[in-house]
C-alpha cells in the first residue's frame, strides 16, 4: 500500500475528527474509522517491524566485509531452500521500524522467512538482514511474532503483550516446528557469513553462534 495513502487516510481522518467533536458526532465517528484504518494499514506485517514483536534475535558483526550482503542473502536463502525444509516461504522485503518512520521511506531490506505449515505459526516470522556498517558487514535475524491487524491495532494499548500471549497458545509439536524451522534458518546465516569469513582469511570459530530470546538457538 503507497505510504501517501496511508498518510491521507490518517489526515483526513484526523481532520473529521476535529470537526466532527464541534459539529458532529457522525463525523467524529467517521474521522475515527479513517484513523483506524490508516493505523491498521501501517501496521500491516509486510511492511513494519515492532521492536515490541521481537521474541529472539542474533547478530555478528564481520571485520572488512563491506559489500557482502548480497553474497549473504543469495547464499542463505539458497541454503534454506536445500534444506527442503517444508512449507517455507522465503522473500525480500522493504521494511520499517514504524508507521511514522516508515512514512517518512525510512526502510531496510530483510529475506523474510515464514513456515506457512500451520496457522499458529504463520504469525511468526524471521526477518535475516546484511547491511554495511561502516568498513564492516552487520548480520543478524530477528523471530517475531507479527499478529493480524486488529490484534497489532490491540497491541498498541499499554501493558498488552500479544507476543507473550501467542508463545503459551503453542502445543508441543507447535514449538517443536517453530524451533526447527528457526534453527534452519539460523545455521543458514551461519554457513554463509563462515563462507564470507573464510574469503577474507578470517576465523568463524570466534563468532557467538547462540540467539539471544526464548529459544536460545545454537
Amino acid at each position: 500500500m503507497p505510504k501517501a495513502f496511508i498518510v491521507a487516510l490518517v489526515v483526513i481522518g484526523l481532520l473529521f475528527f476535529l470537526i466532527g467533536m464541534v459539529f458532529s458526532r457522525l463525523l467524529l465517528v467517521i474521522g475515527i474509522l479513517f484513523i483506524v484504518a490508516g493505523l491498521a494499514i501501517g501496521l500491516c506485517p509486510d511492511g513494519i517491524l515492532r521492536k515490541e514483536q521481537i521474541l529472539d534475535t542474533w547478530t555478528a558483526l564481520i571485520g572488512n566485509a563491506q559489500g557482502k550482503s548480497n553474497e549473504i542473502f543469495q547464499e542463505t536463502e539458497a541454503l534454506i531452500k536445500n534444506s527442503q525444509a517444508p512449507s517455507l516461504k522465503i522473500e525480500m522485503k522493504s521494511i520499517s521500524p514504524g508507521i511514522v518512520r516508515g512514512l517518512f521511506g525510512v526502510e531496510r531490506e530483510f529475506l523474510v522467512v515464514t513456515d506457512e505449515a500451520r496457522s499458529k505459526l504463520e504469525p511468526y516470522k524471521i526477518f535475516l538482514n546484511a547491511r554495511d556498517y561502516g568498513n564492516n558487514l552487520d548480520v543478524s535475524w530477528y523471530l517475531t511474532y507479527r499478529p493480524p491487524v486488529l490484534q497489532a491495532i490491540a497491541s498498541l494499548l499499554p501493558f498488552v503483550s500479544m507476543a507473550s500471549e501467542a508463545i503459551n497458545d503453542l502445543d508441543i509439536f507447535d514449538q517443536q516446528d517453530l524451533r526447527a524451522y528457526v534453527t534452519v534458518a539460523h545455521h543458514s546465516l551461519l554457513k554463509s557469513v563462515e563462507k564470507v569469513m573464510f574469503s577474507l582469511n578470517q576465523d568463524p570459530s570466534k563468532i557467538d553462534r547462540k540467539s539471544r530470546g526464548f529459544l536460545g538457538i545454537s
